[in-house]
């Protein structure tokens, strides 16, 4: 019960056995001494880590935590980047894929695709849809005619996703260039461009990008941007950039899309310290992208969280018509071999996206891993263990023993983190009234007055 506890109640620990000693560099003395050999089944379970909330929940509220604090910390500051950073030119941008078919969506408060005639397209098939779809409604997402749906279009466009945010990042900094006069080799002298994006599924099954967009002076974070590099021209480098940004795919006589672009639907957004009427907060971008960042294909009912090794892997799949097509398609197209370098059969279950669910450039903010090494000193120091290790030595001695949890443990692991849930749910409660109960107290106080 103490292990599991430790670990939040993860849900697929790993296990591990072995020993750490840690004495004084100078004295010898040993400072501290830990093994495995009296613990329940002499191993110690750690954290799986896993970012889906679908595999483990209690990971992937830590993961999203500290992704909101490595997004913040490049909008507000702190975790070792600068607050002079809340005055650089920032944008908040979505960038999507563009259209491979027309599918059900959702309109506010209208129907789907109305139409006063009935067109059909070449297959028979309406082109139209007179129901009003809610946010629950299976069909949303779904091509209005499967055998319309550019499919092939749709996969190789995942395929190159990662190369097209490439084209955009340089096609950012080549129009900020250009409009400052500067060579392209040598804007790192004048001005830096940094980035952090979230992809995130949509109900058609298509990857978009939601990125934060900030510029910084030659000397990173806490250097202010030129005079010239202004808010207003950093919008049109986007817009620019994302209008022109383009991949090429090998040519096949197996399908026919040949160049890749990104999507004509683009939304750019100024970022507000407090927001206002004009752009959004930094907590609230913050947020949105922690959000994001712990759901996996699964979650969004956009492929699978675990690979396929088969046709009937696929075939055998719990996901819709649409999904099934997709990653048929991925497994087709993974047979050829001018796209055998895609490996489009190994993310079949990704529908073909192979790119990191998070990326963001080096001199953004913090990293991932400086963040769980001061969870890591804040938790030694809690148990008495010294965090500095100046003056110490540390020998180690690790092996992997297993994972997962027996049925038994897996209940108390279910429970714990229910019950952890259950707390957070309390405490945020407590803390909205007692905010509701300080403005009700002021406005009495305003009224005595």
């Amino acid at each position: 019960m103490e292990q599991i506890k430790s670990i939040g109640g993860c849900a697929h620990p790993v296990h591990l056995s072995g020993a750490t000693t840690t004495w004084d560099a100078t004295t010898g003395e040993v400072i501290s001494a830990y093994s495995t050999a009296h613990e329940p089944g002499e191993r110690l379970p750690v954290r799986c880590r896993n970012r889906r909330s679908s595999v483990c929940e209690p990971c992937s509220y830590l993961h999203a935590g500290d992704t909101f604090q490595l997004v913040r910390s490049g909008l507000l500051g702190g975790k070792g980047v600068p607050e002079t950073v809340t005055g650089q030119p920032r944008l908040f941008v979505t960038l999507t894929a563009p259209s491979f078919g027309l599918v059900h969506h959702v309109v506010q408060g209208g129907r789907c695709r109305p139409r006063r005639e009935d067109p059909r397209c070449e297959h028979g098939r309406s082109l139209a849809c007179m129901h009003v779809h809610d946010e629950d409604d299976p069909l949303l997402g779904r091509p209005l005619c499967a055998d319309c749906y550019d499919y092939v279009g749709h996969v190789l466009w995942h395929a190159h996703a990662g190369r097209l945010w490439d084209r955009f990042t340089t096609g950012v900094r080549r129009c900020l260039a250009t409009a400052g006069g500067i060579a392209r080799s040598r804007l790192g002298d004048h001005l830096v461009v940094s980035f952090a994006k979230v992809a995130e599924y949509q109900r058609r099954a298509a990857v978009h990008f939601h990125a934060v967009v900030r510029l910084d002076g030659a000397g990173g974070p806490g250097d202010p941007s030129p005079a010239w590099a202004t808010g207003e021209l950093l919008d049109d480098a986007v817009r620019a950039a994302a209008g022109s940004a383009s991949a090429r795919v090998p040519e096949s006589d197996a399908y026919s899309t040949e160049l890749l672009t990104l999507g004509d639907q683009l939304d750019v957004r100024p970022i507000r310290a407090f927001g206002d009427e004009d752009g959004v907060s930094d907590d609230a971008v913050a947020a949105y992208v922690a959000k994001y960042v712990s759901k996996g294909a699964a979650d969004s009912g956009a492929g699978l969280d675990y690979s396929v090794s088969s046709l009937e892997d696929i075939r055998a799949a719990a996901v819709t018509p649409h999904i099934r097509a997709l990653m048929g398609t991925c497994w087709r197209l993974g047979g050829l071999a001018e796209l055998e370098h895609l490996r489009l059969r190994f993310w079949a279950h990704a529908l073909g996206y192979r790119g990191h669910i998070l990326t963001k450039s080096r001199r953004y903010s913090t990293t991932y891993a400086a963040l769980r090494a001061v969870r890591a000193d804040y938790l030694r120091s809690a148990t008495g263990t010294p965090a500095d290790a100046s003056r110490s030595v540390t020998e180690s001695a690790w092996r992997y023993v297993g994972s997962g949890h027996t049925p038994g443990a897996a209940q108390l692991a279910a429970g714990i983190a229910e019950d952890l849930a259950r707390s957070r749910q309390l405490h945020k409660e407590a803390e909205e009234d007692e905010e509701w109960l300080g403005g009700v107290s002021g406005e009495r106080g305003e009224v005595n007055e």
